[in-house]
């Protein structure tokens, strides 16, 4: 009898943007969102984080799935669990705010995220590094900060 090995995902880079991107992420209770459902993703055994960055409509990350976690299910389940969350807090504090992403669709009234969020294997050290280091510059480079450590809500700053 043999026994079936675990598939073994690659590292992915991994980006999802604000509706027409639009500056959702910008208030730190919606940021701490991200960072409280990343950490649950990672105790649940679900992947292991290697970097991330959240800026004001966007974020990203490289993460990879742990054996037997598909990772477009994954994806849609943070997605959709960071937007239910998001959508609550506007409905509660919010709700001129929350207007600006309603959208004309047959299966949401709301949308936070866009469609498309684009992940891309990361099969050779070079190309793992060099995303690495584009998350770790990516608030330098839009003026929030002088070095990437400098940013609360990048793994630069907890390294």
């Amino acid at each position: 009898m043999s026994m079936a090995l675990p598939i073994i995902e690659y590292p992915q880079y991994f980006t999802a943007t604000n509706l027409e991107w639009q500056k959702l992420l910008k208030p730190d209770k919606y940021k701490d969102i991200i960072i409280n459902s990343l950490r649950f993703l990672v105790q649940d055994n679900r992947v292991k984080i290697f970097a991330f960055v959240i800026m004001n409509n966007h974020i990203h990350l490289i993460w990879q799935m742990m054996p037997d976690n598909d990772p477009g299910n994954v994806q849609r389940d943070f997605l959709k669990y960071t937007a239910q969350r998001i959508k609550k807090d506007l409905q509660t504090n919010h709700p001129k705010v929350l207007e600006f992403f309603k959208v004309e669709a047959k299966d949401r009234e709301y949308q936070f995220w866009e469609r498309n969020a684009l992940s891309v294997e990361l099969r050779r050290h070079e190309v793992f590094t060099q995303k690495l280091e584009y998350i770790h510059w990516n608030p330098v480079k839009a003026g929030l900060c002088n070095v990437p450590e400098e940013y609360n809500y990048s793994s630069a700053h907890i390294l």
